[in-house]
Formats: structure tokens, C-alpha cells, sequence
């Protein structure tokens, strides 16, 4: 590692090349409480655990380990708690209660906390929205500072960077919270097909290359405000030795994360009713063709999430019945995309291109070889059935680090994507209109289609009277 104090950026932490999942030590079996298995940690106590990760004079933890605990620990006990009894331990090793101080001692030691707090704060800043985490990181500069003027400065940079950055995310977030309200209120009900002053999407943009490109663009803006730290909160249960209360009793903090989810859904019915809206059959297979083509284009950037919820408003039953329509449409590029995302073999064909483009990312010397957006409810299944598969407690009581590790590194993975500066311009014509143009319920949309294509059998003409 680089010499202390100089701090490592972010996103050195996580390059999946970087990201070691071992955690070396030259003992097998039992080091301080923590056990070791072929030269890995893989289990220990929670106060074990807490202890590795508090520097002394001569002790940094590994950066691995650093991110691993951080990202697993609030599934046992709270950020806010952690962190106080991170500082609690150092004041008692240090000795920075005493009287007198041991400067000497504290110039080794001083360096390492502010880096190890520094590394906190840039991985998981949404941990510091809280006042008693500021207070902790405050007091112990107040305890150092008397040893080296320079321990002032760097906590200073450190909160600077922090506030900026909360900022940043706050405002995103209030961004996202205004689009998604304005566009429930006013908008989304369509019942009927509405007067035909309604834009179409190849009005405000005709080029399929643009709009994939546009989308990139909200993908990764959307992207950038979910914390590392929501997927573990999405899992949060009760810890079975805490049994007085769940760890994240105030809310669940995960609200980014679902804005996403919501994001993709909003896709797919936009494609569906883009598609279902015209009166012409002409004009709908003209649509479909569009989109097919965004689609591709979106998969040659390598995002993936943008090409699943376009496949998937194409294979809403609404406009997979447009039989007549779809007659008028070339599909052998529309199939190969779907054999890309087919879902057999646990989505087999789509990992293989996911892997694929991660290894790109990792060699890329432009931003954009460097785009890999992951379909994203596949990730978080995954991550959720990696989470329900293996107890996070050994029947000992002790922390399952390895289930942890394997956790850490498929969070790690997507921190690095979020990352990446989107290299497109910013048209917000498109954007906006993605965001804002209305779309139909599943009930808009049948009725639509029905109305461009009339009911085939018994159960269809049931369906369209009903609502009718």
C-alpha cells in the first residue's frame, strides 16, 4: 500500500482486479478471535472483527477488509454505534485520555485514524447524514489535534468532501423525488387513447444511437446515488443474539435503490404504450423497429438494464398480441436480442455478456469502453438469494466473514460501474421527455391495444368489455 497519510481515492478500493477477496496472514487457525482458514479469514467474533479494524501505530487493516466490514457490519450493529466504539477502543489503546499526551506515539497513530475515517466517509457517506456520526468524528480530532496542527487541515478536507458530497446526492435524490410525483399526479392514468396533441418518442428523438446514449445517461445519473450499503440494508432482519430490537428501526434505507427499480418499470410501460399508442399499423411496426435498434444500441454500450425493460415492455401481452403489427416488423434483430436476455440457465447467455463487458471495462482507456450497467433486479436477486443461502452467524455466535467476503465482492463489482463518468452529452429535450412523457396502466395499455387490433378470442373480448 502507499505510505500513510496520503489518502487512496475511492475508487481504488474496488477495481474488481484490486479487490482481494483473501485476506492474508502467514497462521492458520486462530489470530486474536479471528479464525483463519487456508490463509483467509472466514469467521470471528463481532468484538474481534471491530478490533481489526482499528489501526494502531504500527497496524493499518487492509483495504479489502476495511470496505468487507463496513459494507457487513450493519447487518449486527449500527453505523452510529460502531464507529463510537471504534473511538472509544482508540482512546484507550492510545492512551488520549491521560493528561499528558505521548506525541511521538500519536503522530504514528494520528495519520492512520484520519485515513481510516477518510475512507468511511468517502465509501458510505449516507452513514454520516446522522449528527452523532459527525460527533464522533469530531471529538476524536479534538483529542489528536493537540499532537499536529496538520490533523485540523485534514479534517477539515475530510468534512468538505463529505458535505459535498451529501449534497450532490441530496440534491439528485430531490431531483428524482420531483420527476417521479409530477409524473404520478398528472400523467400515468391514461384509460383511453388520449387526443392525439400527444408527442411520440420519434418526435423528440429519431435516432436510435441518441437515445440509447440518453438513456446511458439516466441510468448512470440514477445509479450514482445508491449506496453500497442498500443492498445490505434491503436484507437488514433481526439479529438473533440482539433480540430487543431490528437494527434499522427507524426506516429502511433503501430508498435509491427502489427510485431504480421504479426507473426500470417506468421503461418498460413507456415502451409498451410508445408502441400501442398509434392509430396505424404502419406506424406501430415503425416503433417497434425503433426501439429494437435503441435496444441494440444500448446493448453495444453495455447497458444491460436499458435493454432488459425495452425487451420487457415488447413482451408485455399488449403489444406481443399485435399479431398484424408484428407481421410488419423484421425480427430476426429482436430475437437475438432476446436470446441475449433469455432467462434459461439462470440467464446464462446475458452473464456471459456481462463478464464480457466488466472485462472490457477493466482494460478501457476511454470512458466509454468503461460502461457496464447491470441488469439491475437480476443483481439484487442474486445478491438476495446470496444473502438468505448462508447464515450470517456461525451456530458459535460468530460472524460468517465468508459469506461476507463473497458479499462485498459483488458490491464492490457494481461500485466500481456506478463510478464511471457518463461520456455522452446531455440532450435534456430526451431526458425530460423520458422522465415525463405519460404512460398508460396495464389497463391503458390493453384497452389501446384492443382499439388497434380487436379482441381474437372469447377471453380477450371478456377482457375489453370489461373495460370498456
Amino acid at each position: 500500500q502507499e505510505g500513510m497519510p496520503q489518502t487512496l481515492s475511492s475508487t481504488s478500493m474496488f477495481t474488481p482486479c484490486g479487490f482481494s477477496p483473501h485476506l492474508h496472514t502467514s497462521k492458520e487457525g486462530e489470530q486474536g478471535g479471528l479464525i483463519f482458514q487456508d490463509g483467509n479469514l472466514t469467521s470471528a467474533s463481532l468484538d474481534a472483527l471491530i478490533q481489526h479494524l482499528i489501526p494502531t501505530t504500527d497496524y493499518y487493516p487492509e483495504k479489502a477488509y476495511i470496505f468487507t466490514f463496513l459494507l457487513s457490519s450493519r447487518l449486527f450493529i449500527e453505523p452510529h454505534e460502531l464507529l463510537s466504539r471504534v473511538c472509544h477502543k482508540c482512546i484507550e489503546q492510545q492512551r488520549l485520555d491521560d493528561p499528558v499526551l505521548d506525541k511521538a506515539r500519536i503522530r504514528k497513530f494520528g495519520p492512520k485514524i484520519l485515513q481510516l475515517l477518510t475512507e468511511w466517509t468517502e465509501t458510505f457517506p449516507y452513514d454520516f447524514q446522522e449528527e452523532r456520526m459527525i460527533g464522533h468524528l469530531k471529538d476524536m480530532i479534538h483529542r489528536i489535534a493537540p499532537c499536529d496542527e496538520a490533523y485540523w487541515k485534514k479534517m477539515n478536507q475530510l468534512l468538505q468532501a463529505l458535505n459535498q458530497k451529501l449534497a450532490t446526492l441530496s440534491h439528485g435524490q430531490e431531483g428524482i423525488v420531483k420527476i417521479s410525483t409530477a409524473v404520478s399526479d398528472k400523467l400515468v392514468a391514461f384509460k383511453t387513447k388520449p387526443p392525439s396533441i400527444q408527442r411520440e418518442i420519434l418526435s423528440v428523438c429519431s435516432d436510435p444511437y441518441t437515445l440509447a446514449q440518453q438513456l446511458t445517461h439516466v441510468e448512470l445519473e440514477r445509479l450514482s446515488h445508491i449506496g453500497p450499503e442498500e443492498f445490505v440494508q434491503a436484507f437488514v432482519h433481526k439479529d438473533p443474539l440482539d433480540g430487543t430490537k431490528t437494527c434499522f428501526s427507524e426506516q429502511k434505507k433503501t430508498s435509491n435503490l427502489e427510485a431504480y427499480v421504479k426507473w426500470f418499470n417506468r421503461l418498460c410501460y413507456l415502451v409498451a404504450t410508445e408502441i400501442c399508442m398509434p392509430a396505424k399499423k404502419k406506424q406501430r411496426a415503425q416503433v417497434i423497429e425503433f426501439f429494437i435498434d435503441v435496444a441494440r444500441e444500448c446493448f453495444n454500450i453495455g447497458n444491460f438494464n436499458s435493454l432488459m425493460a425495452i425487451i420487457s415492455g415488447m413482451n408485455m401481452s399488449p403489444v406481443s398480441r399485435l399479431k398484424k403489427t408484428w407481421s410488419k416488423v423484421k425480427t430476426a434483430k429482436f430475437f437475438i436480442l432476446e436470446h441475449q436476455m433469455d432467462p434459461t440457465g439462470n440467464f446464462y447467455n446475458y452473464r456471459t455478456a456481462l463478464r464480457g463487458a466488466a472485462h472490457r471495462s477493466l482494460t478501457a482507456h476511454s470512458n466509454r469502453e468503461k460502461i457496464v450497467i447491470p441488469f439491475f433486479s437480476l443483481l439484487i436477486k442474486d445478491i438476495y438469494f446470496l444473502n438468505e443461502g448462508c447464515a450470517n452467524r456461525l451456530p458459535n455466535g460468530h460472524v460468517n466473514f465468508e459469506k461476507f467476503l463473497e458479499l462485498a465482492k459483488q458490491v464492490g463489482e457494481f461500485i466500481t460501474w456506478k463510478q464511471v463518468e457518463c461520456p455522452f452529452e446531455q440532450d435534456p429535450n430526451i431526458i425530460h421527455y423520458l422522465h415525463t412523457a405519460p404512460i398508460f396502466t396495464e389497463d391503458g395499455l390493453y384497452l389501446a391495444s384492443y382499439e388497434s387490433e380487436s379482441p381474437e378470442n372469447q377471453t380477450e373480448k371478456d377482457r375489453w368489455k370489461s373495460l370498456r
